[in-house]
């Protein structure tokens, strides 16, 4: 918005944070300030290119700012570039992966797949319904824990909460944590307390479903003395299918994804190599590889960076770890709870370093 009120000549000013926007426009006598109530929303990278394009142009003063705002407006309406069978599909593909990175066995992935599916249903749901957005992670954790306990009560005896994990793991907010904890370090303060606050509570309410579920059905729980191991293949198939199913969540065109690819991997390699020296380690890396991967993107193709960014930084959010985190204190592990929430804000800030490296090692041209 700045960018744009400069290339206009509009003195300005702006104050955003997640749920608001305030912009001040003018100066002295004729200075007018303005303030909307804003909902954050989800990535959408299809939308994002539409809006850069636009706003290409109008810097350019090859439309007007009439024209600009007409063009934006249509395309905020567009319809998803996925239908929403492949976006649920998508959901259930990326818990199932989840669940191979956990080291499940063959039930258990195909398990925690399902119940992503079912997730991503009840989503499209709350939608449809227009219930309070907050009423669904409460009630997918409940659903997910429910039915991962019953299962191996009366079906077959698996490692249920490895199973709850994985089917959530597409609603933990890694990065909107992520975001949270570089929008501080950077100065943004009010917009990253907020957002920081808006995680804490999704986490909460999310965990308040399982843990209501663990209560209830405890004592249907039935894990298995012999965890039976995946064949090696498994985890390079995940490693593939995962990058996929989160291009399809950030509705990333098709033909960005040999670059959605080629970012999530490496970072997730870098993130894989490094984690033999330490989790912080390995995260940092992960993040400089994603980034710097990222920006030199942006400065061949002038597009934005954020659109290879969240795919592939979502392999590497900290969100597990807080969910660990609750379970242990739920459990009165205190010690243990505690060291995975100290584990979590080491790495979410280690991702952020990464971040910040990367952008002075390869300087971005654009905002985005």
């Amino acid at each position: 918005m700045e960018k744009v009120a400069r290339t206009l000549g509009v003195p300005s000013v702006f104050l955003y944070t997640p749920t608001a926007l305030v912009a001040s426009l003018g100066s002295g006598e004729d200075e007018r300030t303005y303030m909307r109530r804003v909902s954050s929303g989800t990535i959408d990278a299809d939308k994002l290119n539409r809006f850069d394009e636009i706003l290409e142009r109008l810097e350019a003063r090859e439309i007007t700012v009439t024209e600009a705002a007409v063009e934006m407006e249509a395309a905020a309406a567009a319809k998803s570039i996925y239908a929403p069978w492949m976006i649920a599909l998508a959901c259930g593909v990326a818990c199932a992966s989840v669940a191979v990175f956990f080291n499940g066995t063959a039930l258990e992935v195909g398990l925690a797949g399902l119940l992503g599916l079912s997730i991503a249903g009840l989503e499209f749901m709350q939608a449809g319904l227009k219930w309070e957005t907050g009423l669904v992670f409460p009630v997918s954790g409940f659903i997910a824990a429910i039915l991962s306990l019953a299962f191996a009560r009366w079906i077959h005896p698996i490692d249920d909460r490895l199973v709850t994990l994985a089917s959530v793991v597409v609603l933990l907010p890694g990065l909107t944590l992520t975001i949270a904890m570089t929008e501080i370090t950077v100065g943004h303060l009010s917009a990253g307390v907020a957002r920081l606050a808006g995680a804490s509570v999704t986490l909460f309410t999310l965990f308040l479903g399982v843990a209501i579920a663990w209560r209830l059905g405890d004592h249907w729980r039935n894990i298995p003395e012999v965890h039976d191991q995946l064949p090696a293949y498994a985890q390079w198939l995940a490693t593939f299918l995962a990058p996929a199913s989160f291009a399809i969540l950030f509705k990333v065109p098709l033909k960005l994804w040999p670059i959605i690819f080629g970012v999530s991997l490496s970072g997730f390699w870098a993130a894989k190599w490094g984690g033999n020296y330490g989790v912080e380690v390995g995260s940092f890396l992960g993040a400089l590889v994603v980034g710097c991967c990222s920006n030199f993107y942006a400065r061949v193709t002038d597009k934005p960076a954020m659109v290879p960014v969240a795919p592939g930084m979502l392999i590497l959010v900290p969100g597990s770890l807080g969910y660990r985190s609750l379970t242990a204190l739920l459990d009165r592990q205190t010690v243990e709870g505690v060291e995975f929430a100290f584990g979590m804000m080491l790495v979410a800030m280690a991702l952020v370093g990464g971040l910040l490296a990367a952008s002075a090692i390869v300087p971005p041209k654009r905002i985005l």
